[in-house]
């Protein structure tokens, strides 16, 4: 089982350029960022963490132009979108982004999908919370036409477009793991149908996910998938040693630690404590 990290990068965090390389110094296996594009006032939505929101969601940096410094800086350590709001997005240029960062990076991408949970941020979109996971999907189904095919198409119910040609095409193939975020059963269920993988909630939120990994597979070998092809992540706080175990013998491929939004003083020696678990 691999252990990676996730991160709110801010103005007032510890910048990429110096996170990456300490990352991959001390052998984690992946880096992992959020995003949200804005937070509307007056809030609405529950935050799913509970209490407050916390001020980093305001002040989240973009994913992907801060995955691009991360590839500059990094040669191991694998990049991932944690998560991508392709609710929010238009898919033919995040399309573009996604094959350009796995370009960038030599085919370390990872593509963590959701549909988000703020229904004031995605309505500012233009999306309608009640279809957004339709939505979603047809979006993934469509960007994964466009990184296979030389000259892709889509007709849905919300993502339609012609014949078209774009580059760069994705290292990876047939192109970067689409990893779906989301609580089981619907979560799971959605990453059974268009994912390569499932990051459940819950983790640090006494959800036992370790128990429910086997109805996970039992779900996706009765919806006619592999499930040793469909890889389960698990977003956690700050676990110890003795929960990690249970994860690791039900078959978790990763398990990422939070890390707060804060200087590299805060972080670095935190990142030293982590490794050990490593």
């Amino acid at each position: 089982m691999h252990i990676g990290a996730h991160i709110f990068f801010t103005d007032y965090s510890i910048s990429p350029q110096e996170l990456g390389p300490a990352l991959e110094e001390r052998g984690f296996e992946s880096l992992w960022l959020p995003e949200h594009s804005h937070i509307p006032l007056p809030r609405v939505s529950a935050w799913p963490g509970g209490g407050d929101l916390p001020k980093k969601y305001y002040d989240v940096m973009d994913p992907f132009v801060t995955l691009g410094v991360l590839a500059g800086v990094t040669t191991t350590l694998k990049l991932g979108t944690g998560i991508c709001l392709v609710v929010q997005r238009d898919p033919i240029q995040t399309a573009k982004e996604v094959a350009t960062i796995d370009r960038l990076s030599n085919g370390r991408f990872l593509f963590g999908v959701g549909a988000g949970w703020n229904e004031e941020e995605m309505a500012d979109h233009g999306t309608e919370p009640k279809s957004r996971f339709r939505l979603m999907r047809e979006r993934v189904e469509a960007m994964k036409a466009i990184w296979t095919q030389s000259k892709p198409q889509y007709e849905g119910e919300f993502v339609k477009f012609g014949e078209m040609m774009t580059w760069p095409k994705p290292v990876q193939t047939p192109h970067p793991p689409v990893i779906v975020g989301g609580a089981f059963p619907f979560g799971a269920r959605r990453a059974i149908r268009f994912g390569d993988g499932w990051i459940p909630l819950g983790g640090g939120r006494g959800v036992d996910i370790a128990g429910q990994i086997p109805h996970f597979r039992q779900m996706a070998a009765e919806a006619g998938r592999n499930p040793d092809d469909i890889e389960v992540s698990v977003f956690a706080a700050r676990p110890k040693p003795e929960e990690l175990t249970p994860l690791k013998n039900a078959g978790v491929a990763r398990v990422t630690f939070d890390l707060p939004s804060a200087p590299r003083d805060e972080i670095l020696p935190l990142l030293d404590k982590l490794a050990k678990l490593i």
